[in-house]
């Protein structure tokens, strides 16, 4: 078993990749074997609703100019999928956002590549914005039919500059019964 997480913050140690490193090291821990991409600071276009993808079927995005297509293609063969994200304006960053409508897109038009994957989000905050943000991750599990497992609280971390994250205690125990959570699940599924 496989998950495959995206970092959709462009610091790569900062308080989005400590959340997702604390819930991958629960699925480590667990024998699951996990991947990170740091999505965040690429350029990567939204969907440009050319609905090429539709027509081709052919598990691709038509827009070759940056990494979806790899990306697509690692999330098809995972087992989970999880999205980390800072909350940028009570939303989530601009790759994340791309990366969920393109992969999106082509996993609906493919008759639904994601379905019964596990797949769950996390979000980094200041103070606030971080729901919808986390509602949006969501968005996209829900449409492609995907299993979300839960916590003990919403999947979301509070800090402002980088490592502060560390200090809120019940966001990183979320992180940590996610984590857990997220290996039961996947254990029960691949039975």
């Amino acid at each position: 078993m496989k998950v495959l997480a995206f970092n959709g913050s462009p610091r790569k140690t900062g308080n989005t990749s400590i959340l997702i490193q604390a819930v991958l090291a629960e699925l480590e821990k667990e024998g699951i074997e996990t991947e990170t991409i740091q999505l965040g600071g690429q350029l990567l276009q939204g969907c440009t609703a050319c609905m090429k993808c539709a027509k081709e079927k052919n598990q691709r995005c038509a827009n070759d100019d940056d990494n979806m297509n790899e990306y697509i293609a690692k999330m098809i063969e995972a087992d989970g999928i999880l999205l980390g994200s800072p909350t940028y304006f009570a939303t989530v960053s601009t790759e994340i956002k791309a990366l969920i409508d393109r992969a999106g897109f082509v996993c609906r038009v493919n008759d639904s590549l994601f379905k019964r994957k596990v797949g769950a989000g996390v979000v980094a905050m200041r103070r606030a914005g971080s729901i919808n943000a986390f509602d949006t991750i969501n968005h996209l599990f829900t449409i492609s039919e995907m299993i979300i497992p839960s916590s003990s609280y919403w999947n979301m971390g509070v800090g402002l500059k980088p490592g502060d994250v560390k200090d809120d205690k019940e966001g990183m125990e979320t992180m940590r019964i996610l984590g857990e959570n997220m290996a039961w699940l996947l254990k029960k599924i691949h039975q």
